[in-house]
């Protein structure tokens, strides 16, 4: 935990710990209680296995408590999945770069088939060597959607925490094919939500302009000039002040 006021709960992405979240956490606890965490298979909780999004989603929630709830990327996905089971925790909903899931059944499959695959490159089922952390992270971050990030802005030594099995346990078990689409319930969040992206991730931003559409009124959306799918850590000080600013905004909607 860090600072004082009105909580408000940090979940990373995948591949990332709560060390990823240093800038947001130091710059939102001028004003709140920031607590960041640690998803199954990742950092402190890297040995927690078998564990699904629903499962996940009711571990953080047990450890954040009524808060306001910040996930970026598979944490959006984890908060999501938290405000639609737990309304009563979540006061505000923060969603960067985010998804409510994959709704074709084929892509949907086709998706867990390659993150199986990605994980038995990790933690060989039987009992080879698999990458090393150092190698992993790198192929990942070499991906289109973090190469052009600097090294400040990836942040590889956040990501080095993890390791193979844990990562691959998080891939077999929350990985964007295994997640139920959940977009027919977005209708249902009654609190205040708040969905970022870059606006150079076209395709993120145009989810995120869906999913605003599907929850109604109590959704706002906001594109960050200039920035790419990993917006809090690619523009942290823009990032910040959207967020900042939101929450002072909404602060009545949630008393």
């Amino acid at each position: 935990m860090a600072g004082s006021g009105d909580r408000v709960v940090l979940v990373h992405g995948f591949t990332q710990s709560r060390a990823s979240f240093g800038a947001t956490t130091t710059a939102l606890s001028t004003a709140f209680e920031v607590c960041a965490v640690d998803l199954p298979g990742h950092g402190e909780s890297a040995e927690i296995d078998g564990v699904d999004l629903d499962r996940t989603a009711e571990l953080v929630g047990a450890v954040g408590g009524e808060a306001t709830y910040l996930g970026y990327s598979l944490g959006g996905r984890v908060c999501l999945t938290l405000a639609l089971a737990r309304p009563d925790l979540v006061r505000r909903l923060i969603l960067v770069g985010a998804t409510a899931g994959i709704a074709d059944d084929s892509e949907r499959a086709a998706r867990r088939v390659a993150d199986e695959r990605l994980a038995d490159r990790l933690d060989p089922s039987d009992g080879g060597r698999g990458l090393t952390i150092g190698a992993f992270v790198d192929e990942w971050l070499a991906q289109p959607l973090f190469a052009h990030l600097s090294p400040a802005q990836a942040d590889r030594a956040s990501r080095l925490v993890n390791t193979p099995a844990g990562l691959a346990r998080s891939l077999r078990a929350v990985g964007v094919g295994t997640q139920t689409p959940s977009h027919s319930r977005l209708g249902t969040l009654g609190m205040p939500t708040l969905l970022v992206s870059g606006a150079d991730d076209h395709k993120f931003s145009a989810i995120a302009r869906e999913m605003a559409a599907a929850i109604g009124g109590r959704a706002t959306v906001a594109l960050l000039p200039g920035t790419g799918h990993a917006a809090p850590f690619e523009s942290p000080e823009p990032f910040v002040t959207t967020v900042a600013r939101w929450l002072a905004d909404t602060a009545s909607q949630c008393a």
